[in-house]
């Protein structure tokens, strides 16, 4: 049997009082296990959020990983065209346009992912939607794991791939700006 109280103070200090009331109606009753309310919810949720921590930590860790291999597979691209880009600024390419080629050149990728990732995601979501429809308990489960955020919700689209642009953007604006500083005098010495 259990029971719940309601109080306006703290409810751990009335434990011993619930103890002598509960032994005064029958004292064969034991009372075993007396907690709050918020430990309850804490013990029930332990799991669920012990899962949304180590996936945001790796999601956080997928998205820097990511990241400093874009950043690095542009730093190589710029390492490689030196010459061409001595030559750009040699004829008069200001740093801004420099920095706007290759900017463009990595956000071209990202864009291009960003466009086949979200199909794709919007396909496995519509999917996974279509199997679970008829299973009532996978229906639960499902809205449980995701908190009323459905498959296909659009907003949520956005926001990630704003998010993965602007990280993107960050990983390619550092070798652009190196590229943008680029002495042409070095650059066609550089060979």
């Amino acid at each position: 049997m259990s029971f719940a109280l309601r109080t306006t103070g703290e409810p751990t200090a009335l434990a011993a009082m619930v103890r002598e009331a509960v032994r005064e109606l029958d004292s064969s009753l034991p009372v075993t296990e007396v907690t709050t309310q918020e430990a309850r919810a804490q013990a029930t949720l332990g799991r669920e959020r012990l899962y949304s921590r180590l996936l945001t930590f790796f999601g956080v860790l997928a998205l820097l990983l990511a990241a400093i291999g874009l950043s690095g597979v542009l730093a190589y691209s710029v390492a490689q065209r030196t010459n061409e880009i001595g030559i750009r600024m040699a004829l008069g390419a200001q740093p801004e346009n420099i920095l706007r080629l290759v900017v463009w050149q990595g956000m071209k990728l990202v864009l291009l992912g960003l466009a086949v990732g979200a199909a794709g995601g919007y396909a496995l979501g519509r999917l996974v939607e279509s199997q679970n429809s008829g299973a009532a308990g996978s229906r639960e489960e499902l809205a449980r794991q995701l908190y009323g955020v459905s498959g296909s919700d659009p907003l949520t689209f956005a926001v990630i791939a704003s998010m993965l642009a602007a990280v993107a953007l960050m990983a390619c604006w550092m070798p652009a700006r190196r590229a943008g500083r680029v002495d042409p005098l070095t650059a066609l010495r550089h060979e």
